[in-house]
């Protein structure tokens, strides 16, 4: 059955690292393999709380190279190969994530995977009976990041700033649009989705459901996201789910 299971929905520095949510990024049950998306902190602990043997991932993505979205991805890589003994399983993740000063992926955890890909604007990369296309480049505090597209069904709109691009270059008519919503308006410049940025893409792009995610500090403590998915929905008349730690959503 395939199925996205949210590991955890915090997002941005401060709701992650003062634990007002989990983090640990989410799976993507598809086709028959399991996908790690963006596994950061607790996501190692969270699949064995769980009962999901890491063993079991064929494939782990890393939208860009942030702690929240990342930090776990060497315990989880470990894991799923059984200390190297097991060569099955993929990282597709920016060249950032693997080479250079800033690199996250340790050079003895590269030598545990079956293949590497380098995400980039417009390609496809494919794994076992997964494909993940680089819809496009974002900007994101100078950090390689991009919304990821898989299995041409689900379009991962990872953090970024706002850019008209986005609505030429995203899919319309997706089956489901995961948004990381980390703000609910914007108070200060960062690269960050707001609401209204959730909206502009909801309207133009016309998927058929919506998940908001990713929420920061300011917007789990001073708003309710439940409330905001429930207008959203009303007013686009799409279901549009604010995610829960551990929420699955079957497709």
């Amino acid at each position: 059955m395939d199925k996205i299971l949210f590991l955890g929905t915090a997002g941005g520095r401060a709701s992650v690292f003062r634990f007002l949510r989990r983090s640990g990024g989410f799976l993507l049950f598809l086709s028959g393999s399991l996908v790690h998306v963006d596994p950061g902190p607790g996501a190692f602990v969270y699949l064995h709380q769980l009962g999901i043997d890491p063993k079991n991932i064929d494939l782990v993505v890393l939208s860009h190279i942030h702690l929240d979205h990342s930090s776990d991805v060497n315990s989880v890589i470990e894991s799923a190969t059984d200390g190297g003994k097991l060569k099955h399983v993929a990282l597709f993740a920016p060249r950032s994530a693997f080479e250079g000063h800033h690199r996250v992926v340790l050079p003895f955890i590269r030598e545990r995977l079956a293949l590497e890909g380098f995400l980039k604007e417009g390609e496809v990369l494919s794994y076992k009976s997964v494909s993940v296309k680089a819809v496009m480049k974002h900007t994101h505090h100078g950090a390689e990041t991009y919304a990821l597209l898989f299995n041409d069904r689900i379009l991962y709109v990872s953090c970024a700033l706002y850019e008209d691009r986005m609505l030429k270059l995203y899919p319309h008519n997706v089956e489901v649009m995961i948004i990381n919503t980390t703000l609910y308006r914007k108070t200060k410049p960062i690269d960050h989705l707001t609401v209204e940025d959730a909206e502009r893409l909801i309207s133009v792009l016309k998927p058929k459901k919506v998940i908001l995610t990713h929420f920061g500090y300011e917007f789990l403590l001073q708003y309710d996201p439940e409330r905001v998915a429930e207008e959203l929905s009303q007013k686009y008349g799409i279901p549009v789910i604010s995610a829960k730690d551990f929420m699955e959503v079957v497709l």
